[in-house]
């Protein structure tokens, strides 16, 4: 019986999961490579950093996902190389595994710009840890405001900025605003969290830059109307401790959350080629890498121009599903009979961003919804996106119970949080097996 060609693909998110079920449908040997034992529903996770939505909600194991996929295996561990010679991949613990297709789809992560240092102290949003470890930090400052005497201590406390006016500094600024608004609103005897000051901060001309101007617009006054200050043409200019500098002006906050940009995982150094100023890799229109025989990368990894032949499509989870569904597919016929892998085509569903309660917007190009109307189709989509039956009737009970109580059932402080300077927030007093416990409380 001859051997059956072996694809390898690195990454469990929406492109690589969307590639091994395809290629799982028809029996094809596959092993799917992640850090993680679970697939994230990124664009939910700001819910779980403002108390929303607990992990478990937003998360589903691989090894669920694919278990009815008999020629698919999953792998825990980290790619950190490719040995194009040998055809294998490196993995962090030395293992190699020899390939006759490779498929990268390791995602992004948040890009400071040529500021690392920034990191600790203007954390983003990208992973579990990360939303737990805001959501201990948000739910914090109010737990120390409210025993603050020194009023300037106590407003510098209650200051959180957002930086960037994407889609997630819109979302994370309107979900933070509600958050104070409405769940905290009468949890506290000595301080009135409606009045915590939230600070979106945008260094272009408008925010939603990928949005009509009208959408963008919208977005802009609905903000200011749930109480959060919006600054245009503002660039920071320095992070340290608990200040940051804002076009010449500093500041003292309780929190900096970054959303300002990412930068592609080093799919670039792993294959030795030519990145674009983000880290992308440029594909082939059959999503291969052209220098790189046998080599294919998706999702925010890769960059290939949208329909206007120039422009290359955004890092956009619809992208990187229909990538992975497109390549999975004909990838299976190409290694039957090779019959080439035809270009991949974009089909644009429409782009989409929420701002608050009964206020969303989506943009499908010829016409555009903004409103109560959008917010409701913004639900519908992404609990449908959501894998699992389980999970899109979890998220949708819990909506329903936000929309009518305006509570929210996931506020635990769970991670030690830390302050803009990196220190630990009322941690170091604890004895030891508070600690402990502190480190393996639920979720």
């Amino acid at each position: 019986m001859p051997r059956k060609d072996h694809v390898i693909i690195a990454g469990a998110g929406f492109a690589g999961l969307a590639c091994a079920r395809e290629l799982g449908r028809r029996n094809v040997r596959a092993t799917i490579i992640d850090r993680q034992n679970y697939h994230l529903f990124v664009p939910l996770l700001y819910q779980v950093a403002t108390a929303a939505l607990s992990p478990a909600d937003i998360a589903e194991p691989v090894r669920k996902i694919l278990r009815r996929y008999r020629s698919v295996d999953i792998r825990l561990g980290e790619v950190t190389e490719v040995d194009q010679k040998r055809n294998a991949i490196v993995m962090g613990d030395g293992t190699r595994l020899p390939y006759d297709r490779l498929v990268i789809a390791t995602g992004s992560r948040y890009n400071y710009f040529g500021h690392p240092e920034w990191e600790a102290a203007a954390p983003g949003i990208k992973s579990i840890s990360d939303a737990r470890l805001l959501r201990s930090r948000l739910l914090s400052l109010f737990e120390q405001a409210e025993h603050e005497i020194d009023p300037g201590r106590q407003a510098s406390l209650m200051t959180i900025v957002v930086v960037g006016g994407g889609p997630t500094g819109v979302e994370m600024a309107g979900a933070i605003a509600e958050l104070a608004r409405y769940t905290l609103a009468r949890d506290f005897h000595h301080i009135d969290p409606s009045s915590a000051r939230v600070l979106l901060v945008e260094a272009g001309e408008r925010l939603l830059a990928a949005f009509p101007e009208t959408l963008s617009t919208y977005t802009h006054e609905r903000l200011k109307r749930m109480g959060v200050e919006v600054r245009l043409r503002a660039s920071v200019e320095a992070i340290g401790g608990d200040q940051i500098r804002i076009a010449g002006k500093a500041m003292r906050v309780g929190a900096i959350i970054w959303g300002a940009g990412i930068k592609a995982s080093p799919v670039g150094a792993w294959l030795g080629v030519e990145t674009d100023r983000i880290g992308r890799v440029p594909v082939a229109p059959d999503l291969s890498v052209p220098q790189c025989p046998g080599v294919y990368v998706l999702g925010d990894c890769a960059s290939l121009a949208g329909a206007d032949g120039r422009t290359p499509l955004p890092a956009l989870a619809q992208v990187a599903k229909q990538q992975g569904t497109h390549l999975g597919r004909t990838m299976a016929i190409n290694l039957r009979d090779r019959t080439p892998i035809p270009p991949f085509r974009f089909r644009d569903r429409g782009n989409t961003a929420v701002i608050g309660r009964n206020a969303a917007i989506f943009d499908f190009g010829r016409w555009r919804l903004r409103g109560r109307l959008a917010w409701l189709l913004w639900a519908i989509v992404h609990v449908y996106l959501l894998v699992g039956f389980d999970k899109r009737l979890l998220v949708s009970i819990q909506w329903l119970w936000r929309y009518f109580t305006y509570q929210r059932g996931a506020r635990l402080i769970t991670t030690p949080p830390r302050s803009p300077s990196g220190q630990d927030i009322a941690a170091e007093h604890q004895p030891p097996e508070q600690k402990a416990d502190a480190r393996h409380a639920p979720d």
